[in-house]
């Protein structure tokens, strides 16, 4: 490869395009934490009425996330072999579906089944969406739009527990709607990527040359040739789907399994139980259900800050002082539960201020540390592995709540994001800065290591 070749698209300025395919694979994120926080709201009349144990309610919280963990891996696969296109669409289907049935699940079995393919088919949409915006976005604007992707996540966890507030006044049967209600968005987001073209680094990969080629003309202007795409031959003899656990991309699919873990875990299972634990840190009823909201929108307002500050303080800085300061306010809210409101609030706040950090980088990280012939698979893979811990995580919290207490329940989540900080300690790569094939290649360029996982 040339100096020049791949420099014009990795260069490139953003254009109309990538705007909108980033606002399109929005649509994932914000349907996940739409269909993630709305359960929170909706189990406050499920439990009394389908007359549900806590370990049921574990079960029902904790099914989509169990969902995505077999979604997430699969949709990865199938995105690496069938292409981002195909599947761009006919996941989201599959949500639409799934949610209007929703509305007549009678037993606690059909709800849980129900959502744990609508957790499948969210989860498939993880590799697809993200590796489809990685493989076409400038290097200077990948972080932040694909870290605004999280964004999204918390926009629709905000609107969920809003629309959730509104439909408890429809009455017995308010939980129905709920869950029912994000066919609207999903059918939304279908249209809207209808005839979106496929990568042309994963056509390129193909051997489809000619049709890379044509996507190229189209994206970025009809002086552009297949010979403007980076060459990432170099990287391809060691990364199939099982070199991925044997080879140097071992090393950092493990780091990004317990990065991600780590992130996640004490953050879903706020969402899943959040009205619940508010509850029992004495924010009773509608309080509760809006003081989460609340909560939503420090979150968004956490990420946002990340994304302004990723590419000017680095990745590494940013994933360790998340994981160092959110987990020193789980541990106060351990220590103190009986505070007064507005220190609980307060410090929740800037839990869900501060930990903007690592869930941006949930999406950077793993599409900028894989290559393009097993990106999908690998953003799959990890984000399988890491919804084991938050199904686990998810579904013993109303456990914890009884058997702990509030107080223990925050210590053991505080724990969980410090363990985040000291993995991020001695793994945490740096990419800032560096072309996508640059970031993913096995064998730093220059002197800008990629990372201490690709070696371990």
């Amino acid at each position: 490869m040339t100096p020049t070749a791949g420099n014009r698209l990795d260069d490139a300025p953003l254009s109309r395009f990538h705007k909108k395919l980033a606002l399109y694979s929005s649509g994932g994120p914000f349907l996940d934490g739409y269909v993630l926080s709305i359960i929170g709201v909706a189990m406050t009349q499920i439990t009394p009425q389908l007359d549900l144990s806590d370990s049921a309610q574990g079960l029902i919280g904790a099914s989509a996330l169990i969902g995505i963990f077999l979604g997430a891996f699969l949709g990865g696969w199938l995105t690496d072999r069938f292409g981002r296109q195909l599947l761009y669409t006919i996941d989201l289907i599959a949500i639409i579906v799934c949610s209007v049935a929703q509305f007549w699940a009678s037993d606690p079995v059909w709800l849980f089944v129900l959502r744990l393919l609508i957790g499948m088919a969210v989860g498939a949409d993880y590799p697809i969406a993200t590796s489809l915006l990685a493989e076409f976005t400038p290097r200077r604007y990948r972080g932040p739009l694909l870290g605004g992707l999280v964004v999204m996540w918390f926009v629709g966890a905000a609107t969920a527990y809003i629309v959730g507030e509104l439909l408890l006044s429809v009455g017995d049967d308010g939980w129905r709607w709920m869950l029912a209600s994000a066919t609207l968005p999903a059918t939304v987001i279908v249209l809207l990527r209808h005839g979106t073209p496929e990568s042309p680094r994963w056509l390129a990969n193909k051997g489809r040359v000619e049709e890379a080629e044509a996507v190229l003309k189209q994206v970025y202007g009809p002086d552009t040739t297949i010979a403007d795409l980076p060459d990432e031959a170099e990287e391809r003899e060691n990364v199939d789907i099982k070199a991925i656990l044997r080879s140097g991309y071992g090393g950092r699919m493990l780091y990004i399994s317990v990065f991600w873990t780590c992130s996640i875990v004490p953050l879903f299972a706020i969402y899943a139980f959040g009205p619940k634990i508010l509850d029992a840190l004495q924010l009773e009823g509608g309080l509760a259900n809006i003081g989460e909201a609340m909560i939503t929108v420090m979150f968004l307002i956490g990420c946002v800050i990340a994304l302004l500050g990723v590419n000017r303080m680095g990745r590494r800085p940013l994933v360790i002082h998340s994981f160092v300061w959110s987990g020193l306010a789980l541990l106060l809210l351990g220590i103190f539960p009986d505070a007064p409101s507005g220190v609980i609030m307060t410090l929740f706040a800037l839990y869900a201020v501060i930990i903007g950090g690592t869930q941006i980088l949930q999406w950077i990280y793993p599409n900028e540390l894989f290559p393009t012939e097993v990106r999908g698979s690998a953003v799959g893979l990890a984000s399988s592995v890491s919804r084991i811990g938050a199904a686990v995580g998810t579904y013993l919290v109303p456990m914890a709540l009884t058997g702990w207490g509030v107080g223990g329940t925050m210590l053991a989540a505080a724990a969980i994001s410090l363990l985040g900080a000291v993995v991020s300690v001695f793994w945490a790569p740096e990419t800032r800065g560096m072309a996508l094939h640059e970031a993913a290649a096995l064998t730093p360029r220059g002197d800008r290591p990629v990372g201490r996982p690709a070696n371990a």
